[in-house]
């Protein structure tokens, strides 16, 4: 079982979405924005209280309902095992980062802010060598590229644009940050995913092949 997780990459998995959490949380903290998604968390946080990690798994329990009926399939609540991990990492994060990293001028929040857009991309990229579970927000992405014919790329802007729309009217964290997070972490996860991919192979050439040495033992 423990080799099982290993090869379908849990350890990327836990890292990526640890790395992920904190760049998400450093662009809160920042206060110039993030991204459409972490927009609309922190917007419902202001207006209904409840944590933003909290907020993280009720809209992403929302995004796999909503996927469900539009493919007209059962939903996938495994993807909810992301939210919750990403949840409890935004709010473990911001809890030290509030007493650390109050960043008051302009310097150290645009610090914030790069980090933030850098850190959210590398935990992209790790996050996406494991096959533990599926991100409702991609998946949402691909269901909009299905019925609409469009690329994945005006598939996800589609799904942005709604999100700041949505986040703007519950005050959300909408700046220069949020328009960064659009621009660039798409390309820094380009950039990394090959690293990360050799990276993730060769930890698989690391584990050993207790099957195949069985086999060539009868």
């Amino acid at each position: 079982m423990k080799l099982r997780l290993v090869k379908k990459g849990v350890h990327f998995y836990i890292a990526g979405l640890i790395i992920l959490s904190l760049g998400i949380s450093l662009a809160i903290q920042s206060m110039l924005g993030t991204s459409p998604y972490d927009a609309l968390l922190v917007g419902l946080y202001r207006t209904f209280g409840l944590t933003i990690g909290s907020w993280e798994i009720v809209v992403g329990f929302a995004m796999v309902i909503g996927n469900a009926l539009a493919e007209r399939k059962r939903p996938e609540y495994f993807a909810l095992i992301t939210s919750f991990v990403t949840g409890i990492g935004i709010d473990s994060w911001l809890f030290f980062l509030r007493i650390w990293v109050v960043p008051d001028a302009w310097l150290g929040q645009w610090i914030c802010l790069l980090l933030s857009v850098f850190l959210t991309g590398l935990g992209i990229a790790i996050y996406l060598q494991s096959e533990i579970a599926p991100n409702p927000m991609d998946r949402s992405m691909l269901i909009v590229a299905k019925f609409t014919g469009w690329n994945m790329t005006f598939s996800r802007l589609a799904i942005s644009v709604v999100l700041v729309i949505t986040a703007f009217f519950f005050d959300g964290a909408i700046g220069i940050g949020t328009l960064l997070n659009a621009l660039f972490v798409g390309l820094i996860i380009n950039l990394l995913l090959p690293y990360t991919a050799k990276l993730r192979k060769a930890s698989l050439r690391k584990l050993p092949e207790p099957e195949k040495n069985f086999a060539e033992g009868e």
